[in-house]
């Protein structure tokens, strides 16, 4: 039996409704991992050195911070806290530029950066896989994702 016009149209919008929502939540986690993301991968020219944790609070941690190269140290130096961070530990970070905030670097910096890209890929790969029945393709993003996550796990 053929499908009418109205059957194929609707068809088609619903698969550029759910292409639109995968892309949303693709372009919302790259969004939201850049602002973090810029800092550890565009890193050459900004200002280097390590974090010593001095104190810890619900969301962020204070310490001092050693630059390398002739910069004086300086204190009350912040960085968003993560399960790895606990007091007394050195840290390698890089300074945002213009403010106070530090951002972890290296691979674990890096991977640490990215989580809401790896978040944004798992909850893609369902719109994929449920909206989309592009399974295969939905199976390699949440894989995708899921390496991102456990990648910053075992990092950290």
């Amino acid at each position: 039996m053929k499908r009418n016009s109205s059957g194929r149209m609707f068809d088609h919008g619903r698969r550029a409704a759910m292409v639109l929502v995968a892309l949303l939540l693709l372009v919302a986690g790259v969004w939201s991992s850049w602002g973090t993301a810029q800092h550890v991968l565009l890193a050459k020219g900004r200002e280097h050195g390590t974090l010593t944790v001095a104190d810890c609070g619900e969301k962020t941690c204070t310490g001092s911070y050693d630059p390398e190269g002739p910069s004086a140290p300086r204190k009350g130096m912040v960085i968003e806290r993560s399960v790895a961070v606990s007091k007394s530990a050195t840290v390698a970070v890089v300074v945002k530029p213009g403010t106070d905030e530090l951002v972890r670097t290296g691979w674990a910096g890096a991977l640490h950066a990215w989580l809401p890209f790896g978040g944004a890929l798992l909850l893609a790969a369902l719109v994929i896989g449920g909206g989309l029945r592009m399974t295969r393709t939905a199976w390699a993003t949440a894989a995708a994702g899921g390496a991102l996550l456990v990648g910053a796990f075992f990092a950290l």
